[in-house]
């Protein structure tokens, strides 16, 4: 029998299946460190520089391993800190147990140092499961009641813990009328839509004359049935950001990503089929979906909270991915007429040019696609690539080429800055042969992720695969939020909430013990991404870009125009700049000379 609650616990997390716990550590908590400490290894806890960073990680450790996250802080401000990192595998659908110390029971309501009121804290990111143990017999159904929940619903669940309680005696639950026996274990249904419901389906796409398929992150492990179905439709494929890994993108009817960081293809797929499937995608701009009315639609979703609310859908399959499709195939009729996808494929083959011509345009001093498109070609098999929010993340939607067995996320739904470096640490656990590489605007750096190459120098000896790769966008400035106020608000970028300082990444690593690389040419590009890859310890390549290159969007609508046009009318500090860019842009497909 364990000798207290907290022994307990760690042993019935074991018993789960948990091996890993990513956190930080503190005196509300100080019961269950003592715990895994004494559990000799049996689950690894690995110390984050921050709780937010720790709750990231578990949420890339779910999206990557298709296990359980788990995070563990102490009270007060340690679980407060937990709360973003939270709410990002929240709204990417990622199971995470959250397991955080609060204040004796006994001091409860008084209002006590650290002492918040947690289950109120916790009850909007963890509404599915947020409980907090009074009694030594009730740990173990919390632990079994929450990961369940957690594997299940795909939500978050939170267990708190009074520091008093950690350390008390653990006692099974008596067999008398108050206490209750939970079990541990969990298998994932099967689910599939009715056979009739198919059939509806059926109907609709094979009426279809062009078809367009959506995929996001629930389509990640169906990617032999959606090449089945696209094929056997003759249709195009558009990826969500969440999604990207989920097709490999040397099929010359995949049209890349979608939505304002998306593909010119995939704009006009969406504005020009009759027809959507959209498989296991919450993508949230209906803008870029077919205008209502003009296209037929068929969902695929395993929840039901997710059907039909971007686009009225025809028929609304409530399922697993794989399995769906799997049973809609034979029901599909093979389209003889391959017109539609002869379009989509000559879209892709000239947005292909317009890419590498967009990337090779001259700039000052580095032109921000060329660090993604140079990097593509390079990139290892079964790589994981991890990209912040911000400017890069135009450049990694659009730039970055998924092969097969390649895995690549980022925060999603919540789009958080300060995301990428955490999930490269998660993937490197989750995968430790693996090679990894994070893309990363100065602002996130700055932000947090600094510190956390500190964590990356504290484990990377123990990685099976060195190959760990931060590249900083260096370019001093907030560039997303900055074009988001050219493009969209019409304003002039804002100096003094948009200039950042200087930061010589590259030497932070070298004192760290890490490889540092900088790069300021743009002929030095390709040459530092194979120094890095070949280094025998984990790199930083921070990389000096130009934050006039506009990330432009897949359409410049009209009303975009005239917002850009008159955040130049009121005098951009960086007007020559961005004019100059962005004409280069624009023209570098037209004329010979793009420099």
């Amino acid at each position: 029998m364990a000798a207290n609650v907290s022994d307990y616990l760690v042993e019935r997390l074991y018993q789960w299946g948990v091996r890993r716990i990513y956190g930080y550590p503190g005196d509300g908590i100080n019961g269950v460190m003592g715990a895994l400490n004494r559990a000799n290894g049996k689950i690894r806890f690995i110390q984050a520089r921050h709780e937010e960073m720790a709750a990231f990680m578990a949420s890339a450790d779910a999206k990557f391993s298709g296990g359980l996250g788990v995070c563990l802080a102490t009270s007060g401000p340690g679980a407060s800190h937990l709360i973003t990192g939270l709410y990002d595998a929240r709204m990417d659908h990622m199971p995470v147990l959250a397991i955080v110390g609060q204040q004796a029971r006994s001091s409860l309501g008084s209002h006590y140092q650290q002492e918040l009121d947690l289950v109120s804290m916790f009850k909007d990111v963890s509404g599915s499961f947020v409980q907090q143990a009074s009694a030594p017999a009730q740990v173990r159904h919390l632990v079994d009641r929450s990961i369940r929940v957690a594997f299940g619903e795909r939500r978050i669940a939170t267990i708190i813990l009074p520091n008093d309680l950690q350390e008390a005696e653990y006692t099974e639950p008596e067999r008398s009328h108050g206490f209750v026996f939970s079990g541990i274990g969990y298998s994932r249904p099967l689910v599939v839509p009715h056979q009739e419901d198919l059939e509806m389906a059926a109907e609709v796409l094979n009426a279809g004359k062009k078809v367009a398929i959506l995929v996001g992150a629930g389509a990640l492990e169906a990617t032999d049935e959606v090449i089945q179905i696209a094929d056997k439709l003759g249709a195009g494929v558009a990826k969500a950001l969440l999604g990207k890994a989920a097709l490999p993108d040397e099929l010359p009817w995949v049209t890349g990503s979608i939505g304002m960081l998306g593909t010119e293809p995939s704009y006009k797929l969406m504005n020009e089929c009759d027809t959507l499937l959209m498989v296991g995608s919450g993508f949230p701009y209906a803008e870029y979906l077919p205008e209502e009315g003009k296209a037929r639609g068929v969902q695929i979703d395993i929840k039901a909270d997710m059907l039909s609310i971007r686009y009225p859908m025809e028929v609304c399959l409530q399922g697993d991915s794989a399995e769906t499709l799997r049973r809609l195939l034979p029901l599909l009729d093979e389209k003889t007429d391959r017109s539609w996808r002869s379009k989509v494929e000559a879209w892709r083959e000239g947005w292909e040019k317009t890419l590498e011509a967009r990337a090779m345009v001259e700039a000052n001093p580095i032109n921000p696609q060329r660090v993604v498109f140079e990097l593509s070609p390079r990139l290892p098999d079964r790589a994981v690539v991890t990209c912040d929010s911000g400017s890069c993340a135009n450049w990694y939607a659009r730039d970055l080429k998924m092969r097969r067995d390649m895995l690549g996320s980022l925060s999603g739904g919540l789009a958080s800055m300060g995301a990428a470096v955490p999930y490269a640490i998660a993937a490197k656990f989750a995968h430790p042969d693996r090679p990894v590489v994070a893309l990363v605007g100065d602002g996130a750096m700055q932000m947090n992720n600094l510190a956390e190459l500190i964590t990356v120098a504290k484990y990377w000896q123990e990685w099976d695969n060195k190959q760990w790769i931060c590249a900083v966008f260096n370019n001093e400035d907030l560039n997303q939020v900055t074009w988001e106020q050219r493009a969209m608000e019409g304003d002039p970028k804002f100096e003094a909430s948009q200039n950042i300082p200087d930061v010589p990444y590259h030497r932070f690593a070298e004192s760290i013990g890490l490889k540092g690389i900088f790069v300021d040419r743009e002929d030095r590009v390709a040459a530092a991404w194979e120094e890095a890859l070949a280094a025998d310890r984990p790199v930083v390549i921070e990389f000096k870009t130009d934050p006039d290159v506009p990330p432009l969007p897949p359409h410049i609508k009209l009303e975009q125009a005239r917002t850009f046009a008159s955040a130049l009318l009121q005098g951009d500090p960086d007007q020559a700049g961005i004019i100059k860019q962005s004409a280069k842009q624009v023209l570098s497909r037209i004329l010979p000379d793009r420099k």
